[in-house]
């Protein structure tokens, strides 16, 4: 299928596609129940891992409700630190900031490491528009950028590429040995095209994890290293963060970081953690703040604690339906369960689809280590938008017929007998490929009462 078919359909067609190869939704799915496991293992091994994530989520909570003040306090000193700040109200505003530097500079290269943000934002996309070639340096951006996708994981951004198929990217597009599928000499491979990228980039893009207002500084993690390399042999240091990034003092960056790398890979620490609080002599550092409808999240009470993501990736991880439905078919920059609470504020008609696909089965909110409500925001972004009228028809209606029986109690009885009935001596009506559950399930005997009645004959 075609990137243009693909643009034109919703989650619910996007993940029949991915599940056309059976044997790769298995491997996705049991990958990433792997990396939840190690989750859990790590988190068992700190006694104080709740009151971590009640502190984490504590601290967020303060940030949002006093967010103006912190970022005054953290522009204050950032630019008392030498580093140039800049505003975005959206992302068209913040890529005409990142060109308009790079054509100061006078170049047409850039190096960048991972910024969900910039992906957010359609950065590459419009740099590359302008004639400005972004080579992405993170591993697994690269893979992706090479064989012109987004990430489907904000932080495996690969994660549902097989190592075969990497070797055939990496031989098309790189002319490698043809047929390579060692992780070790794929990697190799990538580290000699990219440390040659490094060495010439004379502008560097980093994106942000955590912005300390008390000191002007801002932290990057990553695994690989590719952060440094780039923001450390480049003129020009770029920094891109969402506003919600901020967090009042340095002493609770501890807290967040012993909570990042385990929710994210089980890891008790990401194996680099850069602080970047001024730039180095002869060097020129940028840091682009974006809003991009976070100030009108911040405005949705039943929304804001969604602004406390910490980019951990813990519910994607764990949700049934994104791990066997691929992180792409959520069309949008953030997927997963956390992306479907974002997106709808971004644009509700485009990504209405998007709080429907989930079980609510609360497994995401578990795992937050920020505590963020997740599978609730999903239930009421569904209420918003069935009241807004951005379902189908056909949706509306069904929800319409179900208020009309769940709210009234002899309906929901005569439904229920009614239902059972039919099942038992039709079972045709719902066991048929019209019924999306059947497709991939078979549907329940019947039970020859319901539980009210149960109850009803044996309650004494």
């Amino acid at each position: 299928m075609t990137n243009d078919q693909m643009t034109t359909l919703d989650h619910a067609e996007r993940a029949d596609v991915f599940n056309r190869d059976e044997e790769r939704v298995d491997w996705h799915d049991q990958t990433l129940w792997f990396i939840r496991q190690k989750r859990d293992r790590a988190a068992n091994t700190l006694p104080e891992w709740e009151a971590l994530r009640e502190a984490a989520s504590q601290i967020k909570h303060n940030v949002l409700g006093n967010l103006d003040e912190y970022l005054v306090e953290f522009e204050a000193n950032a630019q008392r630190n030498g580093i140039t700040v800049h505003w975005a109200a959206d992302a068209a505003e913040h890529n005409k900031i990142v060109h308009q530097i790079l054509v100061e500079q006078g170049v047409t290269q850039m190096v960048k490491s991972k910024s969900m943000l910039t992906e957010e934002c359609h950065l590459n996309e419009f740099l590359g528009e302008n004639g400005i070639e972004v080579i992405d340096t993170d591993l697994g951006e690269r893979v992706v950028q090479l064989a012109g996708e987004p990430p489907s994981h904000i932080v495996m951004p690969c994660i549902h590429k097989k190592k075969e198929e990497i070797g055939e990217i990496f031989h098309y597009h790189m002319g490698t040995e043809a047929g390579l599928s060692d992780p070790q000499i794929l990697t190799g491979l990538a580290r000699a095209d990219l440390r040659e990228r490094f060495l010439t980039r004379r502008v560097a893009l980093t994106g942000v994890n955590f912005a300390v207002a008390e000191t002007g500084e801002f932290v990057v993690c990553t695994n690989e290293g590719n952060a440094d390399m780039g923001a450390h042999l480049a003129d020009v240091h770029i920094a891109c963060m969402g506003m919600e990034k901020i967090i009042p003092k340095r002493e609770h960056l501890g807290v967040f970081l012993r909570l990042l790398a385990r929710s994210a890979t089980g890891q008790p620490s990401t194996t680099y953690t850069s602080h970047f609080k001024k730039p180095r002599t002869g060097q020129t550092m940028h840091l682009v703040i974006v809003d991009n409808g976070r100030t009108v999240q911040l405005g949705r009470p039943d929304f804001r604690n969604s602004l406390k993501c910490i980019r951990c990736a813990a519910c994607m991880n764990t949700c049934p339906v994104y791990r066997r439905s691929g992180g792409h078919s959520y069309h949008n920059a953030i997927s997963g369960p956390i992306g479907s609470i974002l997106a709808p504020n971004l644009d509700m008609k485009k990504y209405a689809d998007l709080p429907f696909a989930s079980t609510l089965c609360g497994s995401c909110s578990n795992v937050c280590p920020v505590k963020i409500d997740i599978h609730q925001q999903l239930y009421k972004w569904r209420q918003v938008l069935v009241k807004e009228g951005y379902v189908t028809s056909a949706k509306a209606a069904s929800m319409q017929a179900m208020n009309t029986v769940l709210s009234n109690r002899r309906f929901f009885e005569v439904a229920g007998g009614v239902g059972r009935t039919m099942m038992k001596w039709f079972p045709g009506i719902v066991s048929n490929s019209m019924n999306p559950w059947y497709k991939h399930r078979e549907m329940p005997t019947p039970p020859e009462q319901s539980f009210r009645d149960w109850y009803a004959e044996n309650r004494k």
